[in-house]
């Protein structure tokens, strides 16, 4: 829970079970849903009168809608103070560098657990870890890093690894010999102890720290 003064936000995906679902994460932590939308011009006639503290929109919307990056866009371009974060079932790159160049505060997958979140939501409202830096930026770490030791497992350092390097799931459970449950575990608990919010931003603490050496099996 949120001690300080009330949270606000709205959501914005095509699908009204989506919507539900993060509701329930987000009131989990203090946090006000003031409005909620299937189009992205019902979600702007909602942050203009609402005006909350973040916006959660999903990134595919329905035809002759801004979809979820354009609308960050938009909107931030119209609240400049509002965080926003993207909530999508694309592990693309490209989607994860537009929705950053597009002003969003942190790029979450669907498919990751609610923990990974509720991480992105305190960071957006209480920054300590800050990851969406300008994408085109000459300083590859324009950001701040925390420096105490995060307790990571060795399992857990060799799957961070692994994902830094550009490995998915599905791969790191065959190299592994585990299940893709199992890895997805291991992935939440590592998110969990570096405060980010997916695993670009993991891969992105293991570059920082030097961690790209060829990783010892466990």
């Amino acid at each position: 829970m949120f001690p300080s003064s009330k949270r606000t936000t709205v959501l914005v995906d095509e699908h009204p079970l989506w919507i539900e679902t993060v509701q329930r994460v987000v009131e989990s932590l203090g946090v006000e849903v003031v409005g909620k939308a299937t189009r992205s011009s019902d979600a702007l006639h909602l942050l203009a009168e609402h005006a909350p503290q973040l916006l959660i929109t999903g990134v595919r919307m329905p035809e002759q809608e801004l979809d979820g990056i354009a609308l960050v866009r938009e909107a931030l371009a119209r609240a400049p103070q509002m965080k926003a974060i993207v909530l999508s079932m694309f592990e693309d790159q490209k989607y994860v560098e537009a929705a950053f160049a597009a002003g969003a505060s942190a790029y979450v997958l669907k498919s990751t657990h609610p923990d990974d979140l509720k991480s992105a939501i305190r960071q957006a409202f209480d920054p300590s870890v800050y990851f969406a830096a300008d994408v085109r930026s000459n300083d590859p770490y324009p950001y701040e890093i925390p420096t105490e030791d995060p307790g990571l497992t060795r399992r857990e350092l060799e799957i961070l690894q692994l994902v830094a390097m550009g490995h998915s799931n599905a791969q790191l459970a065959k190299m592994l010999w585990v299940t893709e449950q199992t890895v997805k575990f291991h992935l939440s608990n590592i998110y969990r102890k570096l405060n980010v919010a997916n695993r670009t931003e993991a891969g992105r603490w293991a570059q920082v720290h030097g961690l790209l050496a060829q990783p010892q099996p466990a």
